[in-house]
């Protein structure tokens, strides 16, 4: 009876590797799972979101994030669109030809503490409906300036310049108050820091949402936002509920 149970003991063991291995090997295969590490392989080549252009001009987004933020313009109409970080000017040109189709007297505000955006301008769908601000998008006469574009008007935010944590958090409390209920605001790129791409990045939009929505239950983050699975904005969806 004892060798018998001393013959046994190997068998459980690996009995027991291949129930974890196959634990590991379900999780990996899961659905989130599998779009993390697709997130991370996107993510890491320059051949994928670097390369994205719009009517020829540079446009850094995530083309399953730009389908959602159509979907929730469209929904909110808003009158006035605030981008921080205009880069080279495409992503603000995206905006203007979507807010043609759905509020054709909407207008975009976009801000960057640089001016890269001359090719951007020479559009005529921009020259239409972006007015450009350089600075700071924290800079009190930044804020001040937007504030006053903003008074009476359906406003939408979305944040995509500094994306360090602090930076975030002062941008999400300067242009809170702006949002109505049933708008959002849209903080990009939180799957940094590890969410679930470039782990050494540092604290960054997901941790300035945790803060702010840790000090401002107006807004709630509408996860139904990220239904395609891969998206830049974990948690980044903010609605306005109240």
């Amino acid at each position: 009876m004892r060798e018998r149970i001393l013959v046994s003991v190997p068998w459980l063991l690996i009995a027991a590797l291949v129930a974890v291995d196959g634990w590991q090997l379900w999780q990996l295969n899961s659905k989130q799972a599998i779009a993390d590490r697709f997130s991370i392989a996107w993510s890491d080549d320059p051949n994928t979101w670097q390369a994205n252009t719009w009517f020829g001009i540079p446009a850094w987004q995530n083309p399953f994030d730009v389908w959602v933020t159509q979907e929730i313009l469209w929904e909110v109409k808003p009158d006035l669109v605030i981008e921080a970080g205009t880069h080279r000017g495409g992503s603000a040109a995206l905006w203007a030809t979507l807010m043609e189709q759905i509020n054709p007297e909407g207008r975009i505000v976009t801000i960057d503490v640089k001016n890269q955006s001359e090719d951007a301008r020479r559009l005529p769908i921009v020259q239409e409906k972006v007015e450009f601000l350089v600075g700071s998008s924290t800079h009190p006469k930044v804020v001040e300036a937007v504030t006053r574009r903003a008074e009476g008007k359906r406003t939408l935010v979305i944040l995509d310049s500094n994306h360090a944590r602090d930076h975030v958090l002062e941008e999400l409390r300067a242009y809170a108050p702006l949002v109505p209920v049933g708008s959002y605001i849209i903080v990009q790129d939180g799957a940094v820091n590890g969410h679930p791409t470039w782990p050494d990045f540092g604290p960054g939009p997901y941790e300035a949402v945790e803060a702010f929505l840790a000090e401002n239950d107006a807004f709630e983050p509408d996860r139904s936002r990220e239904r395609h699975l891969m998206t830049s904005n974990p948690m980044g969806f903010l609605k306005r509920v109240r």
